[in-house]
């Protein structure tokens, strides 16, 4: 099988077997353009923001020929996806390491998702990728392996260990004055 092809067996009642096929739809990270990932297919998406993270001269060339030979398209997430992506990294932390393009490629992933398609993003972002294992969606690392482990971030003070919120907009601690840090949890699923 080749790239972008999703295969199912099923068993029908009456004992045939037959195989369903879906097109995987892939969500394109700047890391994966920067990193090589060969966009040999149609079936490729970013998002404009994407676009404006690409800064170097080869990468470039490679998304700019990927665009004009239709192998990649560019996709605006929708509304709702973005302000349920918003509601969510509230939860997990992880709003706190994201680019705004960072999370409108996660946005277009749950619009891909929440239609019933087969998706699957290409990152080599560890925080992308811990969002994208919180949300039951696949992803494909370039040059690593991918992440393990689900880990929450929270804004926690050095010195009196006071909790903050996210949005907490202050480098130093309301209570002590002591440098308030961003701190990895692991999550027990």
């Amino acid at each position: 099988m080749g790239k972008g092809r999703y295969i199912k067996g099923r068993v029908l009642s009456s004992g045939f077997f037959f195989w369903i096929c879906m097109i995987v739809n892939y969500v394109i990270d700047a890391s994966a353009i920067i990193n090589g990932y060969p966009l040999n297919k149609g079936d490729n998406f970013t998002v404009a923001e994407v676009i404006c993270e690409i800064k170097d001269f080869k990468s470039k060339i490679r998304l700019d020929e990927a665009i004009c030979d239709g192998k990649i398209q560019i996709v605006t997430p929708s509304d709702e996806s973005i302000e349920n992506l918003e509601k969510k990294l509230l939860k997990s932390g992880d709003g706190l390491r994201l680019s705004q393009p960072d999370k409108m490629v996660i946005a277009l992933a749950l619009d891909f998702k929440g239609k019933g398609k087969k998706v699957k993003v290409v990152t080599d972002d560890y925080t992308i990728q811990n969002e994208l294992k919180i949300n039951n969606i696949d992803y494909l690392g370039v040059l690593t392996e991918g992440i393990y482990d689900i880990y929450n971030w929270i804004k926690i003070c050095y010195g009196c260990k006071k909790v903050y919120p996210q949005d907490y907009p202050f480098d130093d601690c309301e209570v002590c004055g002591s440098r308030v840090y961003k701190k990895r949890i692991k999550k027990n699923r």
